[in-house]
């Protein structure tokens, strides 16, 4: 391994291999990453895959725009030789309160700000998109046509070739025992495989990411929380959006191969690293599902799973640099909705560290909002 780096990018999954990419087809070399595992291997394996632009705030509606724009483009621009499988068959997001739908209103005057395409449909209106939805005190829903999934294992492996054509070196299975500081400067970092000295540092470890900024002495306002997920046996095709039912905390898919991917969001989940799967959930989400999607009721469950979500106090990013280590970076918090908004927060980061004009201010993601308490609350997490 390398003793010596520009960059040392920490954590392999969507944000690591993108911000990677971005900053190696800007020209900058000698950029290593690091990965304690295997890329994908975290938070990003573990995703449901959904990429929808359907946010309260207009930051995270912003990054899911354009990343939108990022995976309907790369396939040609990493030049990968397999297929991202991307596929556009929109998000359904329905509302079953007058105070969620209310709330859903002011999202989609966001969104629509934006340019977004979402359209506000009527019980009548969302039975024709999802001909199996239960519309039973249904007030109303959303619907954005470009919403949709992707495979995450095949966009970061996209990354992880394009990144390394540019001359990336990507260390697996090394795992980061330290940071060296000099005059209030990261300098090196201490793995196992041994050191590599280094000026610029980027935490990318999800959520891991407040265990690494302890090494460097600064506490992180970010909490891991499991959240679960299951695939069913492969069926005909019936349901062509993501169907999400804030109010049931449901999300729900269908994939290309046919299997449904459907999970639930648990507000009483303990703040640890647990990743077990449990038989609660199945019980909890079979109760949701079928509520929502009563045709779901006779499918067979193949596995279950579980993964961490980096939450911040406020569902927001934290992109910033720390000021207890200066040239250490910070690119976590996302919340649950990393994999969707990679591919732009990558652009934004490296612009910012580059000091190039970004196409946003990135400080609203800056830590200083937590001091200020001035929180970007966004409503519409799962």
């Amino acid at each position: 391994m390398q003793k010596l780096a520009n960059v040392v990018i920490i954590g392999g999954g969507i944000i690591g291999c993108a911000v990677a990419y971005e900053l190696a087809v800007r020209g900058v070399k000698d950029i290593v990453v690091l990965e304690k595992r295997y890329l994908s291997s975290g938070a990003t394996g573990r995703c449901g895959a959904g990429v929808r632009q359907q946010w309260g705030t207009e930051t995270n509606a912003i990054l899911a725009r354009d990343s939108v724009k990022r995976f309907e483009s790369m396939n040609e621009e990493l030049e990968y030789d397999r297929d991202i499988e991307f596929k556009q068959g929109g998000y359904l997001m329905v509302s079953y309160t007058q105070n969620e739908w209310n709330q859903y209103k002011k999202n989609v005057a966001v969104q629509h700000s934006l340019g977004i395409p979402t359209k506000m449909v009527t019980p009548l209106e969302a039975l024709e998109i999802v001909p199996h939805l239960n519309i039973n005190g249904l007030v109303g829903a959303t619907f954005c046509q470009t919403d949709g999934h992707a495979n995450p294992f095949h966009v970061v492996d996209a990354y992880y070739k394009a990144a390394s054509r540019l001359g990336v070196k990507f260390e697996t299975y090394t795992s980061v025992t330290g940071l060296k500081k000099e005059k209030g400067k990261v300098s090196a970092v201490q793995t196992t495989k041994g050191d590599i000295d280094t000026p610029i540092v980027i935490n990318a470890c999800g959520y891991a990411a407040g265990t690494l900024c302890a090494m460097a002495g600064f506490e992180l306002p970010l909490y891991p929380q499991r959240h679960q997920a299951l695939v069913t046996e492969p069926v005909e095709p019936c349901q062509g959006p993501m169907v999400i039912s804030l109010h049931h905390r449901l999300y729900c898919q269908q994939t290309p191969h046919g299997s449904f991917i459907m999970g639930v969001g648990d507000p009483h989940e303990p703040k640890d690293f647990n990743i077990n799967s449990s038989w609660e959930f199945l019980e909890d989400v079979a109760r949701q599902a079928t509520t929502v999607l009563p045709l779901l009721k006779n499918l067979r469950v193949v596995r279950q799973w579980s993964g961490l979500y980096d939450m911040s106090p406020d569902a927001n990013p934290i992109l910033d640099e720390i000021p207890e280590a200066k040239g250490m970076w910070v690119a976590a918090g996302f919340s649950g909705h990393g994999f969707m908004v990679g591919p732009q927060t990558a652009v934004l980061l490296a612009q910012k560290i580059l000091g190039q004009e970004s196409f946003m201010p990135i400080e609203r993601f800056g830590l200083d909002r937590f001091r200020r308490g001035e929180l970007l609350l966004e409503p519409a997490v799962v």
